[in-house]
């Protein structure tokens, strides 16, 4: 995960046992009755989907959020960064991509508005929003008590955990604390990562890198034994050509929200309820047609859970 700005940063992100947890803790809906819980095709398509990958779902089918007067909103400008894949980046043709940039499209497409987005530098963008240079933060911005207290957000639409990866002659299907006890662990520095393996891994060697480009180089070339950080950026590294096939995650997620936030929402300006509304609607919507399980699966062929 990159660096943030130091105030939001530690906010940011048996094998079947954890496997299952995992599931429950991140909302993926298990259904042991797809019918049941499904009312339409659409919902049984988006959860047999998210069932089989482990994606994301916050939304229930039984609890429909009521439609909002979208007839009062005529543009939504987004606001997201320029330079955090598969998320948010600039593609080859000049403009915005990512799956944030592409489920901001589809929320658009529901609601019927035209939206423009715009990229800036991550340590911008609450000043651009409450500057009116924008209506809608969609930037993988962690939902925590900091953050709470500057911007509203919607619902979560993805959590970030954190994880293990070890090159692959090594990984270990669990990790506890006793397991790495002597054993190098790599984290960024100043991150909520770091933060954790200092509180709950205190029998590790801890190894702190700038960056995520030096701290996965540290894996690759055997420095560390492991390195702990956000799953979901781990697993588009690993699932890439940059790391050379040479690691994989090794146990399962960790979620507490004290140092992994509670989500990531997208973030409107306080008392804008309107739109906060209208993208919560959007959401579930989205959700509901499997577009957003489309989405995730083009981006993350590894799960990050």
């Amino acid at each position: 995960m990159q660096p943030w700005i130091e105030s939001l940063i530690n906010g940011r992100s048996a094998v079947v046992r954890p496997l299952l947890l995992a599931l429950m803790l991140f909302g993926v809906l298990l259904p042991l009755n797809v019918a049941q819980a499904a009312e339409t095709d659409a919902e049984a398509k988006a959860i047999a989907a998210a069932t089989a990958h482990a994606v994301p779902g916050f939304w229930d089918p039984r609890r429909r959020p009521e439609r909002p007067d979208l007839s009062r909103l005529t543009v939504i400008r987004f606001l997201t960064e320029t330079d955090y894949p598969p998320f948010n980046f600039t593609g080859a043709d000049g403009n915005p991509a990512g799956f944030n940039v592409d489920l901001a499209r589809a929320l658009c497409e529901e609601i019927k508005v035209t939206c423009t987005v715009q990229m800036r530098r991550f340590e911008t963008l609450l000043d651009a929003l409450a500057g009116n240079r924008g209506d809608a933060i969609i930037a993988s911005l962690a939902v925590t008590p900091q953050t709470r207290g500057k911007v509203d957000f919607t619902d979560p639409y993805y959590r970030a955990p954190g994880r293990f990866a070890a090159r692959k002659d090594a990984v270990m299907p669990e990790i506890r604390p006793e397991y790495l006890e002597g054993k190098k662990v790599g984290a960024i520095t100043g991150s909520a990562h770091e933060a954790y393996l200092k509180a709950m891994f205190t029998d590790a060697e801890l190894h702190s890198y700038p960056n995520d480009e030096a701290l996965r180089a540290a894996l690759k070339r055997g420095e560390v034994d492991f390195i702990f950080g956000d799953a979901v950026s781990l697993a588009f590294w690993i699932n890439g050509t940059d790391s050379e096939n040479c690691c994989a995650f090794s146990g399962g997620p960790f979620t507490e929200s004290r140092y992994f936030g509670e989500g990531v929402g997208i973030a409107v300006r306080k008392g804008n309820d309107l739109l906060r509304q209208s993208l919560n609607w959007a959401l579930f919507r989205v959700w509901e047609k499997g577009r957003y399980t489309d989405l995730w699966l083009r981006y993350f062929s590894v799960s990050p859970f």
